[in-house]
């Protein structure tokens, strides 16, 4: 069993509370610095994840973990009935909200707060689920997999976004020198948390990728779950079906 990490290492509180006051702390500078230190490259990501939904033309999708919106947002580009933006921090969702007004597509998107691992929502309700990044948060991963798997409609389709380390031996040293000591910086540099951004590579380090995580979701029931590394493998790419 992999290790528990927690944004605060705080023993007294569960991770579900930490996670959330984490992205409350950092809501307002969290889009300015998620684009910065991927460099950009993370519009391209979510561009191929929604890619991979809008191949069953989905009415109603579910972007959990949604933060600021930028995965729902782009989903929207599908022309769906409803896109459904679930998260913890209304912090963050402030600003989904807002882009949302700014892009006149609030009537499309809505925005919920919500438990992503007791999802208040019916079984087979939604055509497609997109996750950006959120699953390294769940507190207890395989009951927010389940979760995804009862929302979602049979022949339904998931796309799961998540950081990784890259296979090439030189390339994770890099990476591990921009992500274990750049990326912090950064983050203390622009951010009032200083603990969010030393987080974000300690739980990169523990989460079971690739075919690890591709077991997990096999053994929840999805088929035809695929992993795909994305720019030299620094992100992964997980395709699956109902």
């Amino acid at each position: 069993m992999a290790k528990i990490v927690t944004p605060y290492n705080d023993e007294t509180r569960g991770k579900k509370e930490q996670v959330e006051e984490m992205f409350d702390n950092i809501a307002r500078r969290y889009d300015f610095l998620n684009h910065l230190l991927s460099l950009g490259i993370d519009i391209r990501w979510r561009k191929k994840a929604v890619k991979y939904i809008g191949g069953i033309k989905p009415l109603r999708i579910l972007d959990i973990a949604t933060g600021t919106g930028d995965f729902a947002l782009e989903a929207v580009t599908l022309k769906p009935a409803k896109v459904t933006g679930l998260d913890i921090s209304e912090g963050m969702m402030k600003y989904g909200r807002a882009k949302a007004k700014t892009m006149q597509v609030d009537k499309v998107v809505e925005f919920v707060k919500g438990d992503s691992e007791k999802m208040e929502f019916a079984d087979n309700s939604y055509d497609a689920i997109t996750v950006g990044f959120g699953v390294r948060n769940f507190e207890n991963l395989e009951a927010g997999l389940r979760e995804m798997y009862r929302v979602l409609r049979p022949g339904g389709r998931v796309a799961i976004l998540e950081a990784s380390q890259p296979p090439n031996a030189i390339i994770k040293w890099v990476f591990g020198l921009y992500f274990n000591y750049m990326v912090p910086a950064v983050g203390r540099l622009f951010s009032k948390d200083v603990r969010a951004y030393t987080y974000l590579p300690e739980s990169v380090r523990v989460f079971p990728s690739g075919f690890e995580f591709i077991k997990i979701l096999e053994n929840i029931g999805f088929r035809n779950v695929e992993w795909k590394p994305l720019t030299l493998g620094v992100c992964a790419f997980y395709s699956m079906e109902k």
